[in-house]
């Protein structure tokens, strides 16, 4: 009796020394994806070009939007999931979507960087010019979005990597 009861306590004390990191895991993802909206959300800039006015924003890019999408979706999982009881029983779940998280955030940043390369550097091969020197608040910006989108998805890679742990270690008990 005495063993189970000091098994049951080590295993709340071991509960409550994990839940502590991912906590802050999931505040820094969330700070990370919301700074990551609101960088991309107000990204715009104009410039003259032969004469011609052109403004450079968000909205032009079907990627950039992907990419405000799904780090806004990450922003309001992350907030859901703060808030969401520690002792619920739909573990398994936010493990699934944690996965699907590290996905969405991984497709939406790779997509963006490769439009930020062409839009730093160009393409001379399909005569597309770089537009930064001529709009450069905006690449700055998209610039800081990326960073702050980068830390959200490694956030996201560690808390599944020590989801995954946690769970790995759950199964070595029972066994």
């Amino acid at each position: 009796m005495i063993h189970l009861k000091t098994t049951e306590s080590y295993i709340a004390s071991m509960s409550l020394s994990k839940r502590i990191p991912m906590f802050l895991l999931r505040l820094l993802a969330l700070g990370a994806a919301i700074s990551a909206t609101i960088i991309m959300l107000t990204s715009h800039d104009s410039a003259q070009v032969f004469g011609m006015k052109f403004e450079a924003k968000y909205t032009n890019s079907p990627t950039f939007k992907y990419f405000v999408l799904m780090n806004a979706i990450a922003s309001v999982y992350t907030l859901i999931l703060l808030f969401l009881p520690s002792k619920s029983s739909f573990g398994h779940l936010i493990l699934v979507l944690d996965l699907i998280m590290v996905l969405l955030l991984d497709s939406s940043i790779s997509a963006c960087l490769a439009l930020g390369q062409v839009g730093k550097n160009g393409n001379i091969h399909a005569g597309w010019l770089p537009i930064c020197d001529q709009v450069p608040k905006f690449c700055d910006h998209v610039r800081g979005a990326l960073i702050a989108g980068f830390i959200a998805t490694i956030a996201y890679f560690i808390i599944l990597l020590y989801s995954l742990h946690n769970v790995m270690n759950l199964f070595a008990l029972k066994n």
